[in-house]
């Protein structure tokens, strides 16, 4: 083996904005309130479970099918294990009521009749 070795081929290519869901116009900003440090209040919520629990009205957890292995969706699922209930599985994922028009397609038919049968439960 000889020759020279390019060095552009040694370089690691940028990050594709594609490949972490964001916009491919991309402009490498990084001042949306979700990726700064006003989303913390996010994950440091703490909610106050006797209060929940003492409730008289029914909460519903929910999650969607596709969501259940991130962040919100273990979550979810935490919190409806200590309200004593399942998380209710709605199809798709945290959007799965949208029906494409901002490019995160979800499953509006299926997630209104799981929202309607949840609803229908007393």
């Amino acid at each position: 083996m000889g020759g020279r070795v390019d060095r552009r081929v040694l370089r690691p290519a940028g990050a594709r904005p594609a490949a972490f869901g964001l916009p491919t116009e991309d402009d490498g900003s990084r001042d949306d309130p979700l990726l700064s440090d006003r989303s913390w209040a996010v994950p440091l919520y703490t909610p106050d479970l006797d209060a929940l629990r003492a409730s008289p009205t029914r909460i519903v957890v929910a999650v969607g099918e596709e969501s259940l292995a991130v962040y919100t969706g273990r979550t979810a699922v935490a919190l409806a294990k200590e309200l004593g209930q399942e998380a209710t599985v709605f199809p798709s994922h945290h959007g799965g009521f949208m029906g494409g028009e901002f490019g995160y397609a979800g499953q509006p038919e299926a997630f209104a009749a799981k929202l309607r049968a949840v609803l229908d439960q007393s």
